[in-house]
């Protein structure tokens, strides 16, 4: 998976990671993958919602020692 852009919200709660993503998003040209790192446990499915509200693919999402990471691809 080849990605275009990481962003660290690590210690940000909602709604902040969602707003840093759909940020970076807005600057990526379509197709483009960004990966989201989280601290959030609620960003799971905050990111799950948002792809659905906004039509950007969430390609994957996993977890691992606290730590909760989202890859998006920019519709």
């Amino acid at each position: 998976m080849d990605i275009h852009k990481e962003l660290d919200t690590r210690g940000l709660n909602c709604p902040l990671p969602i707003l840093k993503a759909k940020k970076a998003l807005a600057e990526m040209e379509s197709g483009q993958l960004l990966k989201v790192v989280a601290t959030d446990p609620g960003s799971t499915r905050d990111f799950q919602a948002f792809a659905r509200q906004t039509g950007n693919e969430l390609v994957e999402q996993s977890s691992a020692n606290g730590e909760f990471f989202h890859v998006l691809k920019r519709r």
